[in-house]
């Protein structure tokens, strides 16, 4: 048994992909880059899309034993310690996180803050190992996006974050703190050098021009061919001089300060204040 039952949850909000991948014979399961709502105009949290989570996996028997990210999203709050009371499992994520929270817990004077990754149940390392049941699950470490990007290949399915968007997309910016185009190419050669079959899974999208409807699913072959970014005639020079400049016109994303600060934590949200309300930071002129 080697392919995983994949459902993909669309949070049109953040265009986000939050997966579950199952076993069919085991009925055990991992959530993949959940997303916990928040609308940054009134502060406020809900819950409605790790709901549908919840349904899904208790609508179908699901066991979930991992909860897992793919790196320190920027534009969404996880719902991870919220999916974990609620179905069990542990919470997993590359160890480079701590180089994450390293960088951000001086801009958000998080002194609170411990930098080894505690805050998260499993930290993995490149080429670690696990299991959805009976199906065989392997970390590849993709930095280039964050330095804590890793891709989950579970089976003959691989879900790799923001490293890769669908083919008519393109890649992902490499403008955040411990970014790195080169770094990015050379994780994308990783994620190539898979079998053509393997099914890839983005975690965004964001309709290309021309196309009318959301995709989130593709193969390596379909990228290696047709990847408007890095498709196997651009070179490494001339992939590092496009991503370089499309990178310094990119804006930066609508949440990316609620969420860095709350994903650093694994999700927790900061602690009620003596008036029992809590806060996230506005860091002034600092990015």
């Amino acid at each position: 048994m080697n392919q995983p039952v994949v459902h993909g949850f669309f949070d049109e909000a953040t265009f986000t992909v939050s997966y579950i991948v199952s076993d069919a014979e085991t009925r055990q399961a991992a959530i993949i880059d959940s997303v916990l709502d928040y609308d940054p105009a009134s502060g406020r949290t809900q819950t409605t899309s790790a709901d549908a989570l919840i349904a899904h996996a208790r609508e179908n028997d699901l066991r979930i034993d991992w909860i897992l990210e793919t790196h320190i999203h920027a534009d969404h709050l996880t719902a991870a310690p919220y999916l974990r009371d609620q179905l069990g499992g542990r919470i997993g994520i590359g160890e480079h996180v701590v180089v994450v929270q390293d960088t951000f817990k001086n801009i958000f004077n998080q002194k609170d803050l411990t930098t080894d990754g505690r805050q998260f149940d499993e930290l993995f390392a490149d080429g670690n190992e696990f299991a959805i049941g009976n199906i065989d699950a392997r970390v590849l470490r993709t930095p280039g996006h964050t330095p804590a990007c890793i891709t989950y290949v579970i089976g003959d399915a691989a879900f790799v974050g923001d490293t890769l968007f669908m083919p008519d997309f393109g890649t992902a910016r490499t403008d955040f703190p411990g970014g790195n185009a080169a770094g990015l190419y050379d994780s994308i050669q990783r994620i190539f050098a898979l079998p053509d079959a393997t099914r890839l899974f983005m975690c965004h999208d964001y309709k290309a021009p021309g196309r009318d409807h959301y995709a989130w699913e593709t193969s390596v072959e379909e990228q290696r061919r047709n990847n408007i970014h890095i498709n196997q005639g651009v070179s490494r020079d001339d992939f590092i001089k496009v991503r370089e400049q499309r990178d310094s016109k990119l804006g930066m994303p609508k949440l990316i300060l609620p969420s860095i600060q709350v994903n650093v934590r694994a999700g927790e949200l900061p602690d009620a204040e003596d008036n029992d309300i809590r806060y996230l930071k506005i860091p002034l002129n600092a990015l």
